[in-house]
């Protein structure tokens, strides 16, 4: 009777405790989590990025700062994963990814957003640009990614 009732008392702990780490991040992850979190999105990333040459580590591994949980975008009937990543929180004016996965993880894309540091304020990021697509992405995606670049107030 007390060992039923023990495992019983641990059991209920065990669903409170999940309980509560879900309700704390409610589900989503941040862009600098998701290969950590699925051997699926690091093999989907790896395919895209083998073919790039010259790329930081924190494009590579999705390892920099990521201060925006990812969100579920439609684009083309398909449903994609999507959020930004930058190498630090403070490099995320001259440096910015802006990552999409595809809802079966088969797929991945993403624009590499640079602006030259020190840009004077009076002058617009968005017409200082150099943007560098990763993953071959078609016409529909490129405008998806770019609007989520545009989101960001301090892109403009």
């Amino acid at each position: 009777m007390k060992g039923t009732l023990y495992r019983a008392l641990a059991g209920a702990l065990m669903v409170g405790a999940c309980t509560a780490a879900m309700a704390a991040n409610d589900g989503q992850v941040r862009t600098s989590q998701l290969l950590g979190s699925d051997p699926e999105y690091r093999e989907t990333w790896q395919k895209v990025v083998k073919k790039q040459e010259r790329l930081p580590d924190w494009v590579i591994n999705l390892s920099g700062a990521s201060t925006e949980q990812m969100t579920a975008i439609e684009e083309d009937g398909v449903k994609y994963l999507v959020g930004p990543l930058c190498e630090t929180e403070q490099s995320c004016d001259s440096s910015r990814l802006i990552v999409a996965f595809s809802w079966d993880k088969d797929e991945a894309y993403a624009l590499w957003v640079q602006v030259p540091a020190g840009l004077p304020a009076d002058k617009s990021p968005s017409r200082h640009t150099d943007k560098r697509w990763l993953g071959e992405p078609n016409d529909g995606m490129k405008q998806m990614l770019e609007e989520q670049l545009k989101k960001d107030p301090n892109y403009y």
